[in-house]
This record gives structure tokens, C-alpha cells and sequence, in this order.
């Protein structure tokens, strides 16, 4: 009964997720966020800013759920189904493209290393020097953000690879 109910929750969270949402940013392990699990973000402490961030937890292959027409790996079942409990308040912002590039008019891959949560929402960058210009203003970065996602959001996710970074698959 779980299980099937688990189904069904990812199901219609997926279609109402793609009803309201862009494409998710997919690299090349096929997985949203490079495979990581996104609840673990949410289970660490912010670093400071100006400081690099704690590594998020890598998924599974094993444990798996989907959102937003991608899939997402967990490092645990509990995290999964924390997530399947309501993935918008976990799946990365602008469908995983970088925060600072939507805020100057682009989608541009988000790094899953190179995070914050920012009342209550994850956000990505690209790369470290990207998150230095992120930082300086990260309210006004918002904003700018959010007024040029509504044009970007029905635009073709980015299909270019994270500059600098490599994927782990998510382990078995």
C-alpha cells in the first residue's frame, strides 16, 4: 500500500511540478543535481558568506524519485520520502540553472557544490567566482532573479556540462 501511495504522490507531484515549471538541468549522469540528494541540503549548516559550503550527501541509484520530468537520488529512503512529501520545497530554485546567471538573464548549469538555502529555498551557482558576485547581494540578486525567470522559466533547460566540476553517478 506504501509503496503504490508513494507512486501515486511522485506521480501527480511530477505533473503538477511540470505544469508550473521549466525544464530541470540534467548533466550527463542523468540525474537532477548531479545526483545528489537535495534534502541533505537542508540538513546542514550554512557555511558563512564568503566560505564554501558543506559537500551535500551523493544519491543512490537505488532510491529514486520523480519531479519536475527528472529523476532525483537520495542517499536514504527517509530523505526520499521527505521529499515526496512535498519536492517544491526541495528541488533547486530555477530548475537547477545557476541563481546568478537566471538574475542576469540566462540559464546557466547550477553546480550542485556550490549552494545556499536562502529562506527556505536552494539555490545553485555555477562556478566559485560566480558565487563570490552572487553573494555580494544576494537580495538584490533575488530579485533580478525572480523578474527575469518568468521570461527564461518555459525556455529549453541548459545543455551546456558545469564548468569545473565533475559528476559522480549516484552509487549503487
Amino acid at each position: 500500500m506504501f509503496k503504490m501511495t508513494a507512486l501515486a504522490l511522485a506521480f501527480s507531484a511530477g505533473m503538477i511540478g511540470s505544469a508550473f515549471a521549466g525544464e530541470q538541468y540534467i548533466d550527463t549522469t542523468g540525474y537532477a543535481v548531479s545526483g545528489y540528494d537535495v534534502v541533505s541540503y537542508f540538513d546542514l549548516p550554512q557555511s558563512r558568506i564568503g566560505q564554501p559550503q558543506q559537500a551535500p550527501l551523493p544519491g543512490k541509484a537505488a532510491i529514486l524519485a520523480e519531479y519536475n520530468g527528472a529523476t532525483f537520488a537520495f542517499a536514504t529512503a527517509a530523505n526520499r520520502d521527505r521529499f515526496l512529501a512535498n519536492p517544491a520545497a526541495f528541488a533547486p530554485q530555477y530548475d537547477g540553472h545557476c541563481a546568478y546567471g537566471v538574475a542576469k538573464g540566462g540559464k546557466v548549469p547550477g553546480n550542485p557544490t556550490l549552494w545556499r538555502i536562502v529562506d527556505g529555498k536552494l539555490y545553485l551557482n555555477t562556478t566559485k567566482t560566480v558565487v563570490s558576485f552572487w553573494e555580494e547581494d544576494i537580495p538584490g540578486n533575488l530579485i533580478a532573479s525572480e523578474k527575469t525567470w518568468a521570461g527564461l522559466e518555459s525556455a529549453p533547460a541548459s545543455t551546456r556540462a558545469i564548468p569545473d566540476f565533475s559528476s559522480p553517478a549516484p552509487v549503487k
